[in-house]
């Protein structure tokens, strides 16, 4: 890999990318985080590379500028919790909690880290409560469950039976993350994702598409959030 600096206001940074099963160039750009990357034949001259990224440039900078920006968590501002913005306050005469209409720090300071924190903490009781209640109905049993900050996947579930979320899913509505919990209990019967295994999720989220399709819409605004180191 490699990477090529469109120059510019602003620069735009472009990482390369040789791929053998590549038959053309193409370019992506990550709804997430503003990446572009450029995959290239394995034996494609870096300058044809170049070239096509020249011709592109306008296309580049209209679609990184509909990207929305980075939000950081601060006292003062808000963070999506459960499909709806809150407000995050501070009050030092109370411990750090997080209520259904706000947040309140009891410190000022490394906001971001301690509202993540209790989201998370707030994301594994929900996830567990979802996963135990699918589970029970399919009369199967998962090995455990993790939390992890995961940009390539919302959940998993592995031949062990063992599942995996995203702690960001508790910024979506409830219903959002009972889907993904729909979805990775329903891996215990079918480890594929076959007509027999959409038959599953329907039998424990009828509605499921309607969800599905908000992750696919807006699942990228979650990672819009900073919460800082």
């Amino acid at each position: 890999m490699g990477r090529h600096t469109l120059k510019g206001n602003p620069p735009i940074e472009v990482t390369l990318r040789r791929s053998g099963r590549a038959k053309r160039l193409s370019l992506r750009i990550s709804r997430l985080d503003g990446r572009v990357t450029l995959t290239m034949p394995q034996h494609a001259p870096a300058r044809e590379g170049v070239a096509f990224l020249e011709a592109r440039e306008d296309w580049l900078r209209g679609h990184l500028g509909q990207i929305a920006p980075v939000i950081p968590v601060r006292i003062g501002g808000s963070v999506m919790y459960q499909g709806q913005l809150i407000p995050v306050t501070h009050d030092a005469s109370v411990p750090a909690r997080l209520f259904n209409d706000r947040i309140v720090l009891r410190a000022a300071d490394r906001a971001g880290p301690r509202v993540r924190a209790l989201l998370k903490a707030r994301a594994r009781d929900a996830l567990a409560a979802a996963s135990d209640e699918f589970a029970a109905t399919l009369d199967r049993a998962y090995s455990r469950l993790t939390l992890r900050d995961t940009r390539s996947r919302w959940g998993s579930c592995s031949s062990q039976g063992a599942l995996m979320y995203s702690w960001r899913l508790i910024m979506a509505p409830p219903e959002v993350l009972r889907y993904v919990a729909a979805h990775e209990v329903a891996h215990l019967v079918e480890m594929n994702h076959s007509p027999a295994f959409w038959a599953v999720v329907a039998r424990l989220m009828p509605d499921y598409p309607a969800y599905r399709n908000w992750l696919r819409d807006n699942g990228d605004q979650l990672y819009r959030v900073d919460f800082g180191d």
